[in-house]
């Protein structure tokens, strides 16, 4: 079977020079112009090699090497360049080139290079192949669908917590608010699909609803992809295990805890302007006002006690949803323990940041009153201290050091 070759240049002359000498070296080739079209073409074809241009009009060679890493892995990738220099070539073989030519080049050097190309990454697969092989020769019997606890801490303080650590400080911002927002769709679901239950099925079923409702919000947020302040208390096991520092992650926790309280704000006010509180007549509304009213009418010791429970079951079903790599195990790893710590009545701060300021706006901008509340005591003062600190600092202590530390001195403390 012949050998295949993409050539991507936007010089006209270096494509008919190379497709007429890797043609009567029996290659199939395919020439472009346009970068764009070669990325294209590497995505439907795979190619034995990718010769490409550092410098195009339409898109820089280095990116197209970048993407050519993700469609086309099985190419071996070389680059040429007219504007030749060592940091060039460092950076085209830290992104997978498998060798860097400088214009001009002859018939052999180029036609070397191809060789030299092809071999290395022959060579490169047969040894990723080999290190797959001895993986499976040492770990027979174990399921790729399954982690045990201490491969998860030992994930969690290697990779997780300082690839968290360590993000753009933009995407966390960005992964925050949406994480804000998602527990307040927990929070919204749970409440729309409760607030009329008939009192004769009971409390304790309304709050397994409720609990198996809400535990929507943290699906969303493990599976669709954002950053929870709760959850990412188990960074604490990077720092305790030297991979990264107190500073970053401290910094890390408050951008976090910052991007989380706007998204819950910001779906807070989208519930108020879509006018769904007015559902059953202000029902569903009512039932908003009295979750806040009960929220920051707790003393600030059970508000602790509480938050210390609800991060313990909230880290836990993170916890157990680093183990699942199939997504079906994950919605079951983090659908108990969240309906568990709902249906206990435990209180968690980042959604406490959606139901008070809801019960706050409809107090102030609604002529609902329930009775037997006084929503004047519904206040962003009340909010702060009687719920929010205390719930946040026992939500640090339940995630941190009850998960965190926990499996960090079950599996990764070092021995004497």
């Amino acid at each position: 079977m012949a050998q295949t070759m993409l050539i991507i240049d936007d010089d006209t002359a270096v494509l008919a020079s190379c497709q007429r000498i890797f043609t009567q070296e029996g290659f199939e080739v395919t020439t472009t112009t346009n970068p764009l079209d070669g990325l294209e073409l590497a995505r439907n074809k795979a190619y034995t090699v990718i010769l490409c241009d550092w410098q195009m009009p339409e898109l820089d060679g280095m990116n197209v090497v970048s993407q050519l890493q993700t469609h086309a892995p099985e190419s071996a990738v070389v680059m040429i360049s007219g504007y030749p220099s060592v940091d060039r070539a460092t950076e085209a073989m830290k992104r997978g080139v498998m060798d860097y030519l400088p214009k001009p080049f002859t018939p052999e050097e180029i036609s070397a290079a191809v060789t030299k190309a092809i071999s290395a990454k022959l060579l490169q697969e047969k040894k990723a192949l080999g290190l797959f092989e001895k993986f499976m020769e040492k770990f027979p019997t174990q399921s790729l669908d399954d982690k045990g606890p201490k491969i998860i801490a030992e994930t969690v303080a290697q990779t997780v917590g300082v690839a968290k650590a360590t993000s753009p400080w933009l995407s966390l911002f960005v992964l925050g608010v949406m994480a804000g927002a998602y527990i307040g769709f927990g929070g919204l679901f749970s409440a729309s699909v409760t607030f009329d239950m008939a009192p004769s099925m009971g409390l304790g079923l309304k709050k397994l609803v409720t609990g198996a409702a809400f535990s929507l919000g943290l699906m969303l947020v493990v599976i669709a992809g954002a950053e929870l302040f709760t959850g990412n208390n188990l960074m604490v096991s990077s720092v305790i295990t030297g991979r990264t520092t107190w500073q970053k992650v401290l910094g890390k926790w408050g951008l976090v805890y910052f991007a989380n309280f706007i998204g819950s704000i910001l779906l807070a006010l989208l519930f108020y302007a879509s006018g769904l509180w007015k559902t059953g007549n202000g029902a569903l509304g009512m039932v908003a006002l009295k979750t806040a009213y009960a929220k920051v009418n707790l003393s600030p010791t059970e508000a602790f006690v509480r938050a210390i429970g609800c991060n313990w079951m909230v880290c836990l079903a993170v916890w157990m949803a680093l183990a699942a790599r199939q997504t079906i195990s994950k919605i079951f790893a983090i659908f108990f323990p969240i309906m568990g710590f709902v249906a206990i009545g435990f209180e968690h701060c980042i959604a406490n940041m959606y139901f008070i300021p809801v019960g706050i706006f409809l107090s102030r901008w609604t002529g609902l009153a329930p009775d037997g509340i006084d929503a004047s005591s519904i206040t962003w003062g009340a909010f702060v201290v009687k719920n929010l600190i205390p719930v946040t600092i026992g939500n640090v202590i339940g995630g941190a050091v009850f998960v965190g530390l926990g499996y960090w001195g079950a599996y990764l403390r070092p021995s004497r």
